[in-house]
């Protein structure tokens, strides 16, 4: 399998030099030449399946031979080593829960796969490799946990100074090891792009990749649980539709990416919160990226989403074909508040500002299709989020074990606010070796 860049102005790479680099030299996201269907068989048969089993027939074509099979069995099998529950919130709703692994977010099985890709490439190779990310919020942390410790890589870190949950801080910022974090004076889109911008930067004197979504290792693998979703319910409904809160786009576009090989969903609900530039090109037909502003749904606050072009080339560059298997809705604070409170009263299931978004896209769409399950993605635990899920529900989280053991630990962060300041640190030696 190789991939190409999506500016169609670099040359085709494999899988491992696709991971290793993050983005193509003309600055453009890879795609995979080529995506082939499961077979109708394997699809139909989906609960006689393990989640390992089901994890390794969707990505393997994507790696290809660049790592043996019983390798990347073992990859997954590591990935994977928590549940991926549906739960019923109402009849025609529910929420597919993606904050059970070790930082309690979505995030975890893409970074976990990573870094245990790049693990193996690096295995024999006494070059260092420098893991650049920019997080708006639960990125950071997961990437952070999964990488810790990993031979051959460094992470560095770049998050907006004020703008991620304190536990969300602290997950990205006191591991220390071989993890360094960088708290920028700005928002995400600009830490996005000054770790595009130093990709692309031959004075720096280090190998660098990215562990943000428009990494094809850390994106591909979010296809996973919409698989182990499916499976849960296909057997119960025969229409199936997933609204996905929607920042940079990444875990929409790997659920598109589950459609093309055969997943039988019906539709995508992009959520998104008033950062609108998608339900906005969806109205107008105008591709219009603004600044990103704050909200409480602090991970989707996201002004120019990488992925969306990934999107467009699923769908042929065709808006019309786009609108017919994909829709996208905004909604404020206000509105996220409330539906959090709605879910509560009405099932007594707690959400984080991001699920709730979430559900607010599932209703908006069952409007028009009143007969389909509409699975909404809780992308990470309410603990994330505490101050505003107990101020707006009124109630006390119970801290999970995960986050009990950073509440106390120390921040340590370097503060930056431009460009030069983030390539005089990846030049300096305070990157840890």
């Amino acid at each position: 399998m190789n991939y190409y860049s999506l500016h169609k102005k670099s040359p085709n790479v494999s899988f491992r030099e696709a991971a290793v680099n993050g983005l193509a030299p003309d600055r453009g996201l890879y795609f995979p030449e080529t995506i082939t269907p499961l077979s109708k068989e394997f699809i139909e048969n989906l609960d006689s399946y393990s989640n390992e089993e089901i994890a390794y027939e969707a990505i393997k074509q994507f790696v290809g031979s660049e790592i043996p099979e019983e390798t990347l069995k073992e990859i997954i099998k590591d990935t994977l080593s928590f549940d991926f529950p549906v739960v019923p919130v109402d009849d025609k709703t529910a929420t597919l829960e993606l904050f059970h692994g070790p930082t309690m977010a979505f995030k975890d099985v893409g970074a976990r796969f990573m870094a245990r890709c790049l693990g193996y490439f690096n295995r024999n190779n006494d070059n260092k490799v420098t893991v650049l990310v920019a997080t708006s919020g639960d990125t950071g942390g997961a990437v952070a946990h999964g990488f810790l410790g990993v031979k051959g890589v460094e992470v560095v870190i770049l998050y907006p100074s004020g703008k991620v949950s304190d536990i969300q801080e602290k997950q990205l910022t006191t591991l220390g090891q071989n993890i360094t974090s960088l708290e920028v004076d700005g928002v995400f889109d600009d830490c996005q792009e000054m770790v595009k911008t130093a990709f692309l930067d031959k004075d720096i004197q280090r190998i660098l990749t990215s562990a943000n979504s428009i990494n094809i290792a850390r994106w591909l693998p979010q296809m996973f649980y919409f698989f182990f979703a499916y499976k849960q319910v296909y057997k119960q409904h025969k229409d199936v539709v997933f609204s996905v809160p929607s920042g940079n786009f990444g875990n929409i576009c790997a659920g598109i990416m589950a459609q093309k090989l055969g997943l039988p969903i019906k539709h995508f609900v992009a959520s998104t919160n008033i950062n609108d530039t998608v339900p906005n090109y969806l109205v107008k037909g105008i591709y219009d990226p603004k600044p990103s502003k704050a909200t409480i749904s602090n991970a989707m606050d996201v002004g120019n989403p990488s992925n969306f072009i990934r999107i467009q080339e699923l769908f042929d560059n065709d808006i019309e074909a786009l609108k017919k298997a994909f829709s996208s809705y905004s909604f404020n604070d206000n509105e996220t508040r409330e539906a959090m409170k709605v879910i509560h009263k009405n099932s007594k299931y707690v959400a984080d500002p991001h699920g709730a978004v979430g559900y607010l896209g599932a209703k908006a769409y069952q409007k028009k299709d009143s007969n389909s399950l509409c699975i909404f993605l809780e992308t990470a635990h309410p603990v994330k989020f505490l101050d505003v899920v107990e101020s707006t529900l009124s109630i006390n989280v119970a801290i999970p074990e995960q986050i009990k053991g950073i509440l106390d630990k120390q921040k340590v962060a370097t503060q930056i606010s431009s460009y030069d300041e983030l390539k005089e640190f990846l030049n300096s030696e305070k990157v840890p070796v």
